[in-house]
């Protein structure tokens, strides 16, 4: 199964290049792919563009359509891999990617299957995508509908919340790190995590 990694954003509430920060000694990104090398057999990093693949040793790909957010990103990543994929953003430090193979199994014969968090909301950042979602992907983009929710309307969704993932929820697991006061906190819960 392989592993898509997002790493196309640009940072603007950050104000620097947050995939550089440094997370329990390893950048943002080297963490996200170290730990899903672990539990996949491919992991792909997606990026907006060519020319930001200098952080880690990885499997990169770059948007076909840049600028136009993580659909764009899973546009890349499906059409690149030509395989289902499992999408997690580089940005959430608490992915667990034994609950990302978990969601994954849980597909069935659905085109994608979305995690939610404990409100029911989706987060399309931590999901995975068949094969199948890449022509309406491409259809989304070509008619200027970037947002992943809009791509569910095209798509046969399974959804998983919290209580199907048992033991592997955390209310971390979603948590992702924007700004400067989400990252400092984070890093404090990880040095407490030791």
């Amino acid at each position: 199964m392989t592993a898509v990694i997002l790493a196309g954003g640009k940072s603007r509430r950050m104000g620097r290049d947050k995939l550089r920060l440094s997370l329990g000694g390893e950048t943002m990104l080297a963490r996200a792919v170290r730990r899903f090398g672990e539990a996949f057999d491919r992991v792909v990093v997606s990026v907006g563009e060519k020319g930001t693949d200098d952080v880690v040793s990885a499997e990169w790909v770059a948007d076909v359509f840049p600028g136009c957010g993580p659909m764009a990103g899973l546009h890349a990543a499906l059409r690149y891999c030509g395989e289902d994929v499992f999408l997690t953003a580089a940005d959430m430090p608490f992915a667990d990617p034994a609950a990302a193979r978990l969601i994954a199994e849980k597909c069935g014969d659905a085109d994608a299957c979305i995690m939610t968090d404990e409100s029911g909301r989706p987060e399309p950042l931590f999901s995975f995508y068949r094969i199948a979602a890449l022509p309406w992907a491409e259809k989304a983009l070509r008619e200027g509908r970037r947002s992943m929710r809009e791509l569910f309307a095209d798509l046969r969704i399974r959804t998983v919340g919290p209580d199907s993932l048992g033991g592997l929820w955390s209310d971390r697991l979603l948590v992702n790190v924007n700004d400067p006061a989400e990252y400092e906190r984070i890093c404090l819960e990880l040095d407490r995590d030791k």
